[in-house]
């Protein structure tokens, strides 16, 4: 229970302040924990980190392949994997995944966190084939690079309201 709620407290200052708010002293202010306490359930930031990927990415990858298969054609399919993660920008994990993906991880973490984003890509690989990609794993990268361009744009609070973003993200990848 204490582990939930050191992890609720990592997605709040994530998704607050960035991986500079991520600090021991104020996982224990935010959930009334004293400071030794926290090293017992995490020894490091990049620990902390770690969980999050490894509890919070697949449930944000389980959205978006329930969104894919929902679709029934491979155009369809992309629009959905598109559309989806563009609609989990303002959802306070993927906020917090945004900022570790910003920050300065350990080697370790940053292994997770790729092969998160792998399991990702992998799922558009098929669709992108099915539509006559040549290379459709590179095809499906390039496609995750439009939709992480679109993230950040979203996160940055761009000039251009979220919709038009992503209806610009949906056409690039389409067309």
């Amino acid at each position: 229970m204490q582990r939930g709620a050191l992890l609720d407290a990592a997605r709040t200052l994530l998704s607050e302040g960035g991986t500079e708010a991520l600090t021991f002293p104020a996982l224990a202010e935010r959930t009334g924990l004293a400071r030794s306490s926290v090293y017992e359930y995490f020894r490091s930031r990049a620990a902390v980190v770690e969980e999050l990927c490894a509890v919070d990415f697949p449930v944000w990858a389980a959205e978006v392949e329930a969104a894919m298969e929902r679709a029934d054609t491979d155009e369809a399919k992309i629009e959905a994997y598109v559309r989806r993660q563009l609609a989990l920008v303002g959802d306070r994990r993927h906020r917090a995944v945004v900022a570790i993906s910003a920050g300065e991880l350990d080697a370790g973490a940053r292994e997770k966190i790729r092969a998160a984003h792998g399991g990702l890509i992998a799922m558009i690989v098929e669709a992108l084939a099915g539509l006559g990609h040549a290379q459709p794993r590179l095809a499906a990268m390039l496609l995750q690079g439009v939709v992480d361009a679109a993230v950040r744009r979203i996160e940055l609070g761009a000039a251009e309201d979220p919709e038009e973003i992503t209806e610009a993200a949906v056409a690039m990848v389409l067309r």
